[in-house]
């Protein structure tokens, strides 16, 4: 009796977390699906509100103006390369900070933790940010976008975390052995990491990838922006120009102008973000498997 009651509790727990966990599926899929959809449906279908999950009618026209967009495309290879070197400068800062400090032996250990959790907790904020930037000669420089962001305290810490809960008689063997530190993180340390390294490698490419406040910062130069920063743009010029006009009191053959110039716009719009969000969809993946792990064993571990 007592094991049918524990299953028939557990039973309905995991019924409820099932229940949530579509519904917060639900609500994330429903805005990108409705963009997809209104992506490719008639212009017109879109303005008059039919369109819902399903694409009504068929259009890539926004599409193909997106795609022979070169400025678009300029700010898309920027923002890949801000990923690329941003990920590796933070992969290399977390470890480089992380290892030593799970080491027992080194000096001022705790004392270096605490100097580390400070600005954690408290920075100077945007303005002094600015200030430095614009002192050392990194203001309109594609390093504005990338050191700022190169380092994480928070990523630390994880990492720090995960290292600590390796096995320490592992690493005090190798070191026997006559292994040194360096070559002991390399073949021992780093490959027993890869969980957590995932963890942060897409923690980066997500934020990288959708930063543009920064950019609209440091950065004046249209050709070093980031494609956010383009797409917000053209976000805000369409809807300063389409939302703040007032149609109604406009001559009839001036108001379907505006109308025909809102299509076009909406449709660019949503092409552009569905091009925007496919980098990302498509990388998850990739890291899913070692993402869960990670995730779990430098959160509950150490």
């Amino acid at each position: 009796m007592r094991k049918k009651k524990r299953l028939n509790r557990w039973t309905a727990f995991d019924t409820v977390v099932t229940v949530l966990a579509l519904a917060a599926v639900a609500v994330t899929l429903f805005p990108m699906l409705y963009v997809a959809a209104c992506s490719i449906s008639d212009p017109k279908m879109v303005l008059a509100g039919k369109v819902t999950l399903i694409p009504r009618g068929f259009s890539t026209d926004a599409y193909s103006i997106v795609i022979s967009n070169m400025d678009f495309w300029r700010g898309f290879r920027n923002s890949i390369l801000y990923v690329v070197v941003g990920c590796l400068l933070m992969l290399f800062t977390t470890v480089a900070i992380s290892y030593p400090l799970t080491r027992q032996n080194l000096k001022f250990r705790k004392l270096l933790t605490y100097y580390l959790l400070i600005p954690m907790y408290f920075s100077g904020g945007m303005i002094p940010a600015f200030i430095v930037i614009t002192k050392v000669g990194l203001y309109n420089s594609p390093l504005a976008l990338v050191l700022p962001g190169c380092y994480s305290i928070g990523n630390i810490i994880l990492c720090r975390t995960f290292m600590a809960s390796l096995p320490g008689e592992l690493i005090d063997s190798a070191l026997i052995d006559g292994s040194d530190q360096f070559r002991t993180f390399l073949k021992i340390v780093l490959p027993l990491s890869k969980p957590v390294l995932a963890v942060i490698m897409i923690y980066t490419i997500v934020g990288v990838w959708n930063a543009w406040f920064e950019a609209s910062i440091y950065t004046t130069n249209k050709a070093i922006q980031p494609v956010q920063l383009y797409v917000r743009n053209i976000l805000a010029s369409t809807a300063n120009m389409f939302q703040n006009q007032v149609i109604s009191q406009m001559p009839m053959e001036m108001q379907k102008k505006y109308q025909e110039m809102a299509l076009s716009a909406n449709q660019i719009k949503y092409a552009m973000i569905v091009i925007t969000t496919a980098p990302i969809i498509a990388v998850y993946p990739m890291f899913q498997k070692h993402f869960t792990k990670g995730i779990m064993l430098g959160s509950l571990k150490g």
